[in-house]
């Protein structure tokens, strides 16, 4: 199988009007979900007044279903015949659940453990959705066609790094933190009516195999495959001490370095646009390089270039121009391995253990999310949120060493599962 999809890929698939509805979905749904990411920090920064721990715990309690519901959601998820409904059901929950912000702000209680709740429970449905999600794109989109799928998904990813963040910082200047997630909740409404409209089959799942028996069956299955082992491994490494960085980021560049909300989205904005170029060029180099060489650069290209920030001082332009740099190389790398790790993963496993795998692989690299958020939090408070963020950077760049490893870095095209 080649590696990379040529050009002409990307335009069918789009000109397909399933995929054309799970794209827009996803677009839609994304966009909204970056307007959260910015506004509910910085509502429990500017209105709660939270520090490096009560952060620690807010960014933990959004991630801890990965670890403790992940390979029970991938079990249960592989048993459904219609995962479509998983999604819009996932949809809808987190759509009801942010709406509940504004009305605690608008009742004057909101405090930092209502939106701790709110993290976990919308963290949960989250789960079950992007499990289901894994076995919906490969119903949805033909094995020749993942590299150009991934691409047109991780490149509307891109492009709510762009538009969400710039909005978001608007609107938390112009209505408040609390108000500005109704575009969130709205956005989930959009994305449950396109997924309504896509017709497609889907696989029912692992047949005979129980719930219990299923969770163990995913985990088993990376442990025997040294691509999917090794690539889990450096993600593994790769998401703890991102998390460790990223959850005093917003901290740290809002109180230490002094960016106002309004800048802080746009400059966020602005640098997402590495994103939209990752996704485009991740094709060409796949197709001149090889997948194994292109996904070992995802693995430096992500977390090297967030030293920048840490080292950003002197003028104030200056300081913006080493945060943009940082922000915009960092997503051009963060889209280069998404696209190959999630290629490579789906290439590797049949389809129908993808839901069982899917649930396996977040559970290990979703899980040490929380654990890298409270250990975030921790370091913040005992070393300084400035000293944290350099253990952040240097930690995340070692992962890349399990990959070199592993067969990874030989591989030209996509292996058969």
């Amino acid at each position: 199988m080649t590696a990379g999809a040529p050009p002409g890929r990307a335009r069918a698939l789009l000109r397909d009007r399933v995929f054309r509805h799970y794209w827009s979905a996803h677009v839609v749904s994304l966009v909204g979900d970056q307007i959260s990411l910015i506004a509910i920090p910085l509502l429990a920064v500017l209105t709660i007044g939270a520090g490096a721990a009560e952060m620690g715990y807010l960014t933990a309690a959004a991630l801890v279903p990965n670890l403790f519901l992940s390979l029970l959601a991938g079990a249960w998820v592989d048993r459904r015949p219609y995962k479509r409904k998983v999604m819009i059901g996932a949809d809808l929950g987190r759509a009801a659940l942010l709406m509940i912000v504004p009305a605690l702000a608008f009742a004057g209680v909101l405090d930092l453990w209502h939106l701790c709740l709110l993290s976990f429970a919308i963290g949960t449905l989250t789960v079950f959705y992007e499990v289901a999600d894994g076995s919906l794109f490969a119903s949805v989109v033909r094995r020749p066609d993942y590299i150009a799928a991934n691409s047109l998904t991780n490149g509307a990813r891109a492009m709510s790094f762009v538009a969400g963040p710039s909005v978001g910082g608007v609107l938390v200047q112009a209505i408040s933190a609390p108000f500005a997630l109704v575009a969130d909740a709205l956005s989930y409404v959009g994305s449950a009516l396109l997924l309504t409209r896509i017709a497609a089959p889907e696989n029912a799942g692992s047949g005979p195999e129980g719930v219990s028996r299923g969770i163990g069956s995913g985990l088993a299955f990376i442990a025997r495959s040294a691509i999917l082992r090794q690539l889990l491994l450096g993600l593994t490494v790769i998401n703890l001490f991102n998390f460790v960085f990223h959850t005093l980021l917003i901290l740290y560049v809002t109180t230490v370095l002094g960016i106002s909300p309004g800048l802080l989205g746009a400059l966020f904005g602005i640098a997402a646009i590495g994103g939209l170029a990752g996704a485009a060029v991740t094709g060409p180099l796949t197709r001149r390089f090889g997948i194994g060489p292109v996904v070992v650069l995802g693995y430096v290209a992500f977390p090297l270039p967030l030293i920048l920030i840490p080292l950003a001082d002197g003028p104030r332009p200056a300081v913006l121009g080493m945060l943009l740099a940082a922000e915009f190389l960092s997503s051009l790398g963060v889209m280069i391995l998404d696209i190959g790790v999630g290629s490579l993963q789906t290439a590797a496993t049949p389809l129908h253990r993808l839901s069982l795998v899917k649930g396996a692989q977040r559970t290990v690299n979703y899980g040490v999310r929380p654990v890298g958020a409270l250990l975030g939090g921790l370091l913040g408070e005992l070393l300084g949120v400035h000293a944290a963020l350099w253990i952040g950077t240097a930690g995340a760049v070692t992962g890349v060493l399990f990959v070199l490893v592993s067969p990874v870095p030989r591989l030209r095209d996509l292996p058969d599962a």
